[in-house]
């Protein structure tokens, strides 16, 4: 497998320079977790970009919404030394690959394509180490959204909910209507981003002291004790079979109408639209009420291990990535946003015009916040810490004033 074809093909795919057309196509490995049905089609654009140039697919997915799994297989294909030639990674992974000084210098290709000036500076703490850039952003994808069933909303009222307490509300009148209000998947990821949402609706100055200064009168405070009773309350409107549950099998819950809401990232939008579904006539895209104007988020990248002699290459694909047409054609598929601010919404449906603007608009007032949930906002060894304590309390195991207490010392442990 010669990774200088493969990102030759891609860089054909991506509208780049002809001068590629005469190396020979070959099949291109790539690891993720790509596996539910939007995501599955979101990564056929790239396999189409691909396949168009007659370079094979070799799929190498790893089920498990939150990559964990997919790590873990990463750490053992390259301790074997046979590394994907491709990989999906997210936040602090990233970082944790590039401190071990294996991942390829994409510096030339940023330079080119000005990176600097298009890529969100909050993207960067990930997208660069050490000042080299050894990442390319494939999206953009925030956390801190809630979709609703339009006609769960109707019979609930009709009225969005905008607060803690008109969501409340809403949940109230959904479980009087006869459906589970909450659709949700019982693994520790899922449960931690509702979390995460959570600690946003209670300040942005709160969400930045406890989740990413990890300071220890926020995690263990009186706040910290509001967010967990927030979060018992939100239990109480899931159904009894939650454990386990994929959260893709969450949002067909609520697109077959057994359910009125999920509190997922944007890639549920995928969901929505596999199903036939339209933003505004069959569901609603909101932000977790009290976090409007902010944005927690996450970013696939794709980093690829330094091969001696194939640098010229790997910034052929990498430039593909960040291309702006296959930025709109992947992320309107995917349900996220594009990884660059110069990419028009025009081929956007509604809920993705929303995210673009909602992004921007956070990054120019400093409101957009890597997500705990989902490794964007404190290393690995803290995000675990944190899932831990949630998923306790989440299951019933700590009360609301246990969980903080026990939620810094985890984190303490750890630090």
């Amino acid at each position: 497998m010669r990774l200088t074809t493969i990102a030759a093909s891609i860089a054909l795919a991506a509208g780049m320079s002809s001068a590629v057309t005469s190396t020979m196509a070959a099949d291109v490995e790539v690891l993720h977790w790509w596996t539910a049905g939007g995501e599955a089609a979101a990564l056929d654009v790239l396999k189409q970009d691909l396949e168009t140039q007659g370079v094979g697919w070799k799929d190498m997915p790893v089920a498990g919404g939150g990559g964990e799994a997919a790590m873990t297989t990463l750490r053992a294909r390259v301790t074997a030394g046979n590394a994907p030639t491709a990989v999906q990674m997210l936040g602090f992974d990233i970082t944790d690959w590039a401190n071990e000084d294996v991942l390829a210098n994409l510096n030339d290709v940023a330079a080119t394509e000005n990176w600097d000036a298009v890529v969100p500076t909050a993207l960067q703490a990930f997208s660069k180490h050490d000042g080299n850039w050894i990442a390319a952003p494939v999206n953009v994808h925030s956390t801190n959204w809630v979709w609703i069933s339009k006609s769960a909303l109707d019979a609930a009222g009709g009225k969005a909910p905008e607060s803690w307490e008109e969501l409340v509300a809403v949940l109230d009148a959904m479980k009087a209507n006869g459906i589970t209000p909450l659709a949700h998947g019982g693994q520790p990821w899922q449960d931690a981003t509702i979390f995460d949402a959570v600690v946003l609706s209670m300040g942005n100055e709160f969400y930045k002291q406890s989740m990413i200064d990890l300071d220890m009168d926020a995690l263990s405070g009186e706040e910290m004790v509001e967010v967990f009773k927030r979060m018992e309350t939100l239990r109480s409107y899931v159904d009894d079979n939650f454990s386990g549950r994929d959260w893709n099998l969450a949002s067909a819950m609520v697109i077959e109408g057994k359910a009125g809401m999920q509190m997922m990232g944007d890639w549920a939008k995928g969901e929505f639209l596999k199903a036939g579904q339209t933003p505004g006539e069959d569901f609603l895209c909101i932000r977790f009420p009290g976090t409007q104007g902010s944005v927690t988020f996450n970013s696939d990248q794709f980093a690829m291990f330094g091969q001696e002699g194939d640098a010229d290459a790997q910034q052929k694909m990498a430039a593909a990535i960040l291309s702006p047409t296959f930025q709109s054609a992947f992320n309107v598929v995917k349900g996220s946003v594009p990884a660059r601010t110069d990419v028009s919404d025009a081929e956007f449906d509604d809920c993705g015009k929303k995210g673009m603007k909602d992004l921007a608009e956070a990054n120019e007032a400093g409101s957009l916040f890597g997500s705990m949930a989902h490794g964007h906002a404190a290393p690995a060894a803290v995000k675990n810490a944190v899932y831990d304590v949630v998923t306790q309390h989440f299951n019933g195991g700590l009360s609301n004033e246990e969980a903080a207490e026990e939620l810094a010392n985890a984190v303490d442990a750890v630090l």
